[in-house]
């Protein structure tokens, strides 16, 4: 990202930004509306414009429509973040490009590919184009989404190489001794459980009559040599994409930490060890019946390196993910047009948070990576254009 990259000044960009415009205007009819987009800050050789902002707000706007937010209170809160969205829309640019300068354009396709076709998998699709289809069948623009998930992917990647990777790898041995010693109890060993279920549904059904099976069902259940697989293979509803899952889960849930179940389950089955079976528990949907497959209990404190690296690296990271943003910013040409300069200008000097992609796209396909090192090839030279440069 370095300075001298900046081939035109901010005022010839916005010339032939307006050069194009009006060049696209003699070609419109006349009385035909024509959409002129402002730009409201320039990164480096990129923009940020008021159509990416008023996407953003949109996209905003309907995740806190999602979550319950009435409209009219939702608009007001974007409305009140709307310049701290705008900071965070510049981060993602230079974050977008420190990807392109660290060669991680490949990896980053080769990262959207893999979650498109798994996204096409799970709704039971055999191809990119039926994906496509009904991306756009549910009003969603396939290639906005993917954009998105670029972009979320992208700064994931930058962020975990270029800051939790120099955490995690920097620390000394004697660091990394003084704190497990200092949080010992953080690594003692926690007890877990390895949970099956019979699922059975409410809908549209007298309520007694399900839990009367449910109880034959458990007797079944706790009988020697039960085979409880093949009972939730049989009896199990539970569904994904209509789908019963338990023909091929065999009612299979996973393995939980103790402390993270709910109140209801880890009441269920407290008493229960490995082949035990719970009683029917009541939820919103229905009655399950749960197996406790296998029990490991808790233990003592034990030193594993790795675990106590990567608990520093997440005590750490927030405030170095901060730093180096400031350090991206103070590197790059950053120019805010005059209207929005007094209002962003704020989050972009304290640092705000960075760039998290609020978009669809981002939020179906992106993932936190491991910290995997990377040698940081910014030039690290100080912007000598007439633009703002960030502390």
């Amino acid at each position: 990202m370095k300075s001298k990259k900046i081939a035109f000044s901010w005022s010839t960009f916005v010339a032939f930004l307006l050069l194009a415009l009006a060049c696209t205007n003699a070609f419109a009819q006349e009385g035909e509306p024509v959409v002129v987009d402002e730009v409201v800050a320039q990164v480096n050789n990129d923009v940020v414009t008021l159509s990416m902002i008023k996407r953003e707000v949109r996209e905003a706007v309907e995740g806190l429509k999602q979550k319950g937010t009435a409209e009219a209170q939702a608009n007001d809160e974007i409305t009140r973040r709307q310049p701290e969205l705008i900071a965070s829309l510049v981060d993602e640019q230079l974050l977008m490009q420190k990807a392109k300068e660290l060669n991680l354009t490949d990896e980053i396709e080769a990262e959207i590919n893999k979650r498109m076709l798994d996204l096409a998998k799970a709704q039971g699709l055999k191809t990119m184009e039926s994906l496509d289809e009904a991306m756009r069948a549910a009003n969603v623009d396939p290639a906005t989404f993917r954009q998105s998930a670029r972009t979320g992917i992208a700064t994931g990647l930058v962020l975990s190489r270029e800051v939790d990777a120099k955490i995690f790898y920097g620390l000394s041995n004697d660091e990394i001794k003084r704190y497990y010693e200092a949080h010992k109890d953080q690594f003692r060993k926690t007890e877990s459980v390895t949970l099956s279920e019979i699922f059975l549904s409410l809908a549209g059904k007298p309520e007694a009559d399900v839990v009367a099976k449910a109880g034959a069902l458990v007797a079944q259940a706790r009988k020697p040599g039960a085979d409880f697989g093949a009972l939730a293979a049989a009896n199990s509803e539970r569904q994904q994409d209509g789908t019963r899952v338990a023909t091929q889960t065999k009612g299979k849930l996973g393995t939980f930490q103790v402390p993270d179940l709910n109140a209801q389950i880890s009441a269920a089955i407290k008493t229960l060890q490995s082949g035990g079976v719970s009683d029917p528990i009541r939820t919103d949907e229905g009655l399950v019946i749960l197996r406790v497959d296998e029990r490991t209990a808790g233990g003592n404190s034990t030193f594993n390196e790795n675990q106590v690296r990567e608990a520093i690296t997440a005590e750490r990271s927030s405030k170095e993910r901060i730093a180096y943003m400031q350090k991206l910013r103070g590197d790059a040409y950053i120019k805010v047009a005059d209207n929005y300069r007094a209002a962003i200008s704020p989050f972009l000097s304290v640092g705000s948070n960075t760039a998290s992609g609020t978009a669809a796209g981002t939020a179906a396909l992106s993932g936190n990576s491991s910290p995997v090192p990377a040698e940081n090839k910014s030039s690290g030279k100080k912007s000598k254009n007439n633009g703002t440069k960030r502390p």
